[in-house]
């Protein structure tokens, strides 16, 4: 397959790096990887001899995980991520495999693989299929891939729904991403039960595709920037008709928000604070006094909060833990702000397990020393790391606002028949 052409779109504030090196520090992948130079030296130092030079590139850049940790560290405000990836883009000599295609089709994949879920899922589980997967895909034998449900959720909305939403005088559009579709569609179901509770209506985008994480993860800007495109246009009627635009994955908000500009290039400074998070759509809308929340009394529960990368770039996991401290009868415990080492797809890379695992191996040892109930956290990959990784299970803040709130009492209080 022919790797694709990236467009000329530069990160442009290199030069604000002062070579403080305060991005190493954060830097997970440094830690447990001697082969990756570390942002600084991948970031803005490479970028000036890349510049001169695109042979100065360095493969060992395919290393980095994407997780903005360095970004959020730097007092700079360099994009160092956005330099590696639009390096990576521009002057790998890679091709993506098929693994990687497979991987960045997910609505492809998830359209014909929730059509044989059952026996996929079994095939998935089987060591023998898992062994012949690390064989011709290279996607590590050793890791547990994410089970396919059976309905999506789209099609749950489309049966269950949809004809109840219109009744609200109050709606939001629900960007709901591929794993709430394709893998989790409970938690899809959870928000449609909150939101509806506090009287909002819940519209879902007829022509949404994937974010397009993936894709830009795997060099393959083109066809991430015609999904963003798409999404861009169905996101911009949304708000055009007044619906701010709510998304339960943190990836795919920032995604949405920031990748789209930083790394495609395009302009979505007119709908870009129409974006939000559901949690932080939530807690603003309790904050404002627009709605009001009732938790049953018999609800007890004690959750670790983990800190994703992506919303920590953000800066917006302190919607979800705020929600969170709100229930009664719920005992928080936050987790060190530390990456899992699963990052999107690149920890089911064979080449990349056992970086992923070392890199959030102190963070599994501390969550099973914890004795909760669950872990809670806003990224769908994090969920599958943890899980596989210790003996905890996890939860989105939504599914444990869903499963805490009483409805009828919350529908009292919101005013509704």
């Amino acid at each position: 397959m022919k790797k694709q052409e990236s467009r000329n779109i530069s990160a442009g504030n290199f030069e604000q790096c002062t070579k403080c090196t305060i991005c190493t520090v954060y830097c997970p992948m440094l830690e447990v990887n001697p082969f990756y130079p570390g942002p600084k030296q991948a970031g803005a130092d490479g970028e000036r001899y890349r510049l001169k030079e695109p042979k100065y590139y360095d493969e060992a850049l395919r290393y980095c995980l994407n997780c903005k940790r360095c970004e959020v560290s730097c007092p700079s405000g360099v994009r160092i991520g956005d330099i590696i990836a639009l390096a990576r883009a521009k002057n790998s000599r890679g091709v993506p495999k098929l693994r990687d295609v497979l991987f960045a089709n997910t609505d492809l994949v998830g359209s014909v693989a929730t059509r044989v879920a059952p026996m996929l899922n079994r095939a998935l589980e089987s060591k023998p299929i898992r062994g012949a997967m690390d064989t011709l895909l290279a996607i590590d034998h050793r890791r547990i891939l994410p089970r396919y449900a059976e309905e999506k959720f789209t099609t749950w909305f489309a049966k269950n729904a949809l004809a109840e939403q219109s009744k609200y005088g109050r709606s939001v559009t629900y960007f709901h991403g591929c794993y709430a579709n394709y893998n989790d569609p409970q938690l899809g179901k959870d928000l449609v039960k909150v939101l509806n509770a506090v009287g909002f209506g819940v519209r879902l985008m007829e022509g949404e595709r994937c974010c397009g994480m993936t894709k830009i993860a795997s060099g393959m800007l083109s066809q991430a920037t015609a999904d963003a495109k798409r999404n861009l246009a169905e996101i911009r009627r949304e708000v055009g008709e007044g619906r701010r635009v709510i998304a339960t994955s943190s990836s795919c908000a920032f995604a949405l928000r920031d990748e789209y500009e930083h790394i495609l290039g395009l302009d979505n400074h007119d709908v870009r604070s129409s974006i939000s998070l559901a949690t932080r759509f939530i807690y603003r809308q309790m904050e404002r006094g627009n709605i009001k929340l009732a938790f049953r009394k018999d609800f007890k529960m004690r959750v670790a909060y983990h800190f994703a990368c992506h919303i920590e770039k953000l800066g917006w996991s302190i919607y979800s833990t705020s929600l969170l401290r709100m229930i009664e009868g719920l005992e928080l415990l936050l987790l060190p702000s530390q990456c899992c080492g699963m990052a999107g797809t690149y920890g089911l890379k064979r080449e990349n397990y056992n970086y992923s695992q070392a890199i959030g191996e102190s963070l599994f040892a501390h969550i099973e020393s914890l004795g909760v109930d669950c872990v809670a956290t806003d990224c769908e990959t994090c969920k599958g790391q943890i899980e596989m990784s210790t003996s905890v299970k996890v939860l989105h803040p939504i599914n444990i606002l869903a499963e805490a709130i009483d409805v009828e009492a919350t529908r009292k209080l919101n005013d509704l028949k």
